[in-house]
Protein backbone atom coordinates (compact mmCIF):
# COMPACT_ATOMS: atom_id res chain seq x y z
CA UNK A 1 0.00 0.00 0.00
CA UNK A 2 2.61 2.48 1.11
CA UNK A 3 4.90 1.67 -2.73
CA UNK A 4 1.90 2.26 -4.53
CA UNK A 5 1.36 5.73 -2.66
CA UNK A 6 4.80 6.50 -3.05
CA UNK A 7 4.41 5.68 -6.87
CA UNK A 8 1.64 7.83 -7.09
CA UNK A 9 3.78 10.56 -5.36
CA UNK A 10 7.12 10.76 -7.44
CA UNK A 11 4.79 10.14 -10.66
CA UNK A 12 3.13 13.50 -9.64
CA UNK A 13 6.25 15.27 -9.13
CA UNK A 14 7.52 13.74 -12.62
CA UNK A 15 4.78 15.32 -14.59
CA UNK A 16 4.32 18.73 -12.37
CA UNK A 17 8.55 18.96 -13.58
CA UNK A 18 7.50 17.99 -17.17
CA UNK A 19 4.89 21.17 -17.43
CA UNK A 20 6.81 23.51 -15.62
CA UNK A 21 9.67 22.14 -17.92
CA UNK A 22 7.53 22.98 -21.01
CA UNK A 23 6.04 25.84 -19.19
CA UNK A 24 9.37 27.89 -18.77
CA UNK A 25 10.63 30.32 -21.83
CA UNK A 26 14.15 30.50 -19.69
CA UNK A 27 15.69 27.05 -21.45
CA UNK A 28 18.15 27.19 -18.28
CA UNK A 29 14.52 26.62 -16.09
CA UNK A 30 13.80 24.00 -18.19
CA UNK A 31 16.65 22.02 -17.55
CA UNK A 32 16.63 22.49 -14.02
CA UNK A 33 12.91 21.21 -14.19
CA UNK A 34 14.08 18.01 -16.57
CA UNK A 35 16.48 17.37 -13.96
CA UNK A 36 13.89 17.30 -11.15
CA UNK A 37 11.74 14.80 -13.63
CA UNK A 38 15.25 12.94 -13.72
CA UNK A 39 14.78 12.46 -10.21
CA UNK A 40 11.72 11.93 -9.89
CA UNK A 41 12.05 9.06 -12.27
CA UNK A 42 15.03 7.44 -9.92
CA UNK A 43 12.80 7.16 -7.47
CA UNK A 44 9.78 5.71 -9.25
CA UNK A 45 12.80 3.31 -9.96
CA UNK A 46 13.35 2.60 -6.35
CA UNK A 47 10.38 1.45 -5.52
CA UNK A 48 9.62 -1.01 -8.40
CA UNK A 49 12.92 -2.94 -6.85
CA UNK A 50 15.34 -1.80 -9.57
CA UNK A 51 18.67 0.52 -7.63
CA UNK A 52 20.81 -0.56 -10.29
CA UNK A 53 18.56 1.65 -13.35
CA UNK A 54 17.64 4.41 -10.47
CA UNK A 55 21.43 4.71 -9.94
CA UNK A 56 22.05 5.18 -13.45
CA UNK A 57 19.18 7.71 -14.17
CA UNK A 58 21.01 9.74 -11.12
CA UNK A 59 24.53 9.49 -13.02
CA UNK A 60 24.02 9.66 -16.48
CA UNK A 61 20.56 11.34 -16.88
CA UNK A 62 20.90 14.26 -14.36
CA UNK A 63 24.63 14.52 -13.69
CA UNK A 64 26.46 13.58 -17.05
CA UNK A 65 23.53 14.14 -19.99
CA UNK A 66 22.42 17.72 -17.97
CA UNK A 67 25.58 18.86 -17.84
CA UNK A 68 25.79 18.68 -21.44
CA UNK A 69 22.21 20.12 -22.08
CA UNK A 70 23.11 22.87 -19.92
CA UNK A 71 26.35 23.38 -22.18
CA UNK A 72 24.40 23.67 -24.78
CA UNK A 73 22.69 26.27 -23.92
CA UNK A 74 25.63 28.22 -22.83
CA UNK A 75 26.75 27.77 -26.45
CA UNK A 76 24.08 28.96 -28.29
CA UNK A 77 23.31 32.13 -25.88
CA UNK A 78 19.87 32.00 -26.09
CA UNK A 79 17.93 35.15 -26.18
CA UNK A 80 14.52 35.49 -24.06
CA UNK A 81 13.26 38.51 -26.33
CA UNK A 82 13.27 37.08 -29.24
CA UNK A 83 9.78 34.93 -30.06
CA UNK A 84 9.36 31.96 -32.36
CA UNK A 85 6.24 33.17 -34.16
CA UNK A 86 7.70 30.99 -37.86
CA UNK A 87 6.73 27.68 -35.50
CA UNK A 88 3.16 28.25 -34.19
CA UNK A 89 2.02 24.86 -36.43
CA UNK A 90 3.91 23.39 -33.95
CA UNK A 91 1.15 23.92 -31.40
CA UNK A 92 -1.36 22.12 -33.29
CA UNK A 93 1.26 19.49 -34.05
CA UNK A 94 2.32 19.14 -30.13
CA UNK A 95 -1.48 18.74 -29.20
CA UNK A 96 -1.83 16.01 -31.49
CA UNK A 97 0.57 14.08 -30.56
CA UNK A 98 -0.15 14.60 -26.65
CA UNK A 99 -3.22 13.19 -27.75
CA UNK A 100 -1.94 10.21 -28.96
CA UNK A 101 0.67 9.98 -25.83
CA UNK A 102 -2.42 9.88 -23.76
CA UNK A 103 -4.20 7.34 -25.57
CA UNK A 104 -1.54 5.31 -25.59
CA UNK A 105 -0.91 5.76 -21.61
CA UNK A 106 -5.24 4.52 -21.31
CA UNK A 107 -4.19 1.47 -23.64
CA UNK A 108 -1.34 0.46 -22.00
CA UNK A 109 -3.12 0.75 -18.54
CA UNK A 110 -5.84 -0.93 -19.55
CA UNK A 111 -3.70 -3.96 -21.07
CA UNK A 112 -1.69 -3.92 -17.60
CA UNK A 113 -4.87 -4.44 -15.61
CA UNK A 114 -6.44 -7.09 -17.97
CA UNK A 115 -2.96 -9.01 -17.58
CA UNK A 116 -3.00 -12.16 -15.38
CA UNK A 117 -1.38 -11.80 -12.68
CA UNK A 118 1.94 -14.37 -12.98
CA UNK A 119 4.48 -14.96 -9.34
CA UNK A 120 8.15 -13.83 -10.36
CA UNK A 121 10.22 -16.75 -9.14
CA UNK A 122 12.74 -15.85 -6.83
CA UNK A 123 15.77 -17.36 -8.63
CA UNK A 124 15.29 -15.00 -10.89
CA UNK A 125 18.47 -12.94 -12.07
CA UNK A 126 17.33 -10.15 -14.52
CA UNK A 127 18.34 -6.86 -12.89
CA UNK A 128 20.85 -7.13 -10.72
CA UNK A 129 23.36 -5.15 -10.74
CA UNK A 130 25.93 -8.36 -11.05
CA UNK A 131 24.27 -9.70 -13.64
CA UNK A 132 24.07 -6.48 -15.88
CA UNK A 133 28.25 -5.56 -15.32
CA UNK A 134 28.88 -9.01 -16.39
CA UNK A 135 26.85 -8.98 -19.47
CA UNK A 136 27.80 -5.42 -20.51
CA UNK A 137 31.70 -5.97 -20.08
CA UNK A 138 31.64 -9.39 -21.34
CA UNK A 139 28.71 -10.10 -24.09
CA UNK A 140 28.51 -6.34 -24.79
CA UNK A 141 31.77 -4.77 -24.33
CA UNK A 142 32.40 -4.05 -27.81
CA UNK A 143 29.06 -1.88 -28.47
CA UNK A 144 29.99 -0.16 -24.76
CA UNK A 145 33.28 0.83 -26.01
CA UNK A 146 31.58 2.05 -29.68
CA UNK A 147 29.14 3.88 -27.98
CA UNK A 148 32.01 5.52 -25.81
CA UNK A 149 34.08 6.38 -28.95
CA UNK A 150 30.90 7.87 -30.46
CA UNK A 151 30.18 10.26 -27.55
CA UNK A 152 33.89 11.42 -27.40
CA UNK A 153 33.77 11.88 -30.87
CA UNK A 154 30.24 14.22 -30.48
CA UNK A 155 32.17 16.18 -28.05
CA UNK A 156 34.98 16.64 -30.29
CA UNK A 157 33.20 17.77 -32.75
CA UNK A 158 30.96 20.20 -30.66
CA UNK A 159 33.85 22.04 -29.65
CA UNK A 160 35.15 22.22 -33.12
CA UNK A 161 32.09 23.54 -34.28
CA UNK A 162 31.54 26.02 -31.23
CA UNK A 163 35.35 27.84 -31.51
CA UNK A 164 34.97 31.27 -32.80
CA UNK A 165 37.35 32.55 -35.34
CA UNK A 166 39.65 34.89 -34.87
CA UNK A 167 40.54 37.68 -37.89
CA UNK A 168 43.76 36.07 -38.75
CA UNK A 169 42.60 32.64 -39.15
CA UNK A 170 39.28 34.20 -40.66
CA UNK A 171 41.57 35.83 -43.17
CA UNK A 172 43.56 32.11 -43.42
CA UNK A 173 40.00 30.94 -44.09
CA UNK A 174 39.29 32.77 -46.82
CA UNK A 175 42.92 33.09 -48.93
CA UNK A 176 42.77 28.93 -48.74
CA UNK A 177 39.33 29.47 -50.14
CA UNK A 178 40.18 31.56 -52.50
CA UNK A 179 43.40 29.81 -53.64
CA UNK A 180 41.20 26.32 -53.93
CA UNK A 181 38.92 28.29 -56.48
CA UNK A 182 41.87 29.97 -58.38
CA UNK A 183 40.44 33.86 -57.51
CA UNK A 184 43.11 36.34 -57.29
CA UNK A 185 42.71 38.77 -54.26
Amino acid sequence: MVGNALFFVFAGLAIACAISMVYHRNPLYSAVSLVGVFIALSCIYVTLAAPFIAAVQILIYAGAIMVLVVFVIMLLNLDEDKPLTRLRYLYAIGAGLGVILLAQTFFIFYAVMRAPNVPVAEDQTAGRTIDIGRAMYSEYLLPVEIVGVLLMMAVIGGVILSRKLTQPQLELVVDNEMERRGEDH
